[in-house]
């Protein structure tokens, strides 16, 4: 799971500094999210097969990216609106009566927010895996 994050966090790492979009960046993302709450699921068998960790802490770390993924999806849907709103438009259908060149460019902007948005989480996560590794 670390590997997959760290991986994700890296190429929107790099499409946001290089300002441009990354075709493995989001499904290599996705994976990482679904790596993440397959590693909750691990903790769920986990507790229910009667492991007790030398830590309580390992439940924390193993659950948190999962958490961490929600509140990233949260976070980009908003950085969308927020670019929105910077440019004084209410809503995406406004966006699309913009001449084409202004469309490319709001739809970049938000592209390169929610790249770093989700990137961001993914590095999250990466801290996290490895906490699971240390206290295991």
């Amino acid at each position: 799971m670390a590997a997959i994050n760290l991986l994700a966090g890296a190429l929107g790492g790099w499409a946001w500094h290089r300002d441009e979009a990354s075709r493995a960046f989001w499904p290599t993302a996705r994976a990482g999210q679904f790596a993440a709450t397959a590693m909750a699921g691990l903790a769920l068998v986990m507790i229910v097969s009667g492991y007790h960790p030398d830590s309580g802490l390992l439940w924390l770390y193993m659950i948190l990216p999962v958490a961490v993924s929600i509140i990233a999806e949260q976070l980009r849907i908003a950085s969308a609106q927020l670019v929105l709103d910077a440019n004084e438009l209410e809503d995406a259908q406004a966006v699309g009566r913009l001449p084409e060149s202004e469309q490319q460019l709001i739809v970049h902007a938000i592209v390169r927010r929610e790249t770093g948005v989700i990137a961001l989480a993914a590095l999250v996560i990466v801290f996290l895996a490895l906490r699971v590794l240390a206290t295991a």
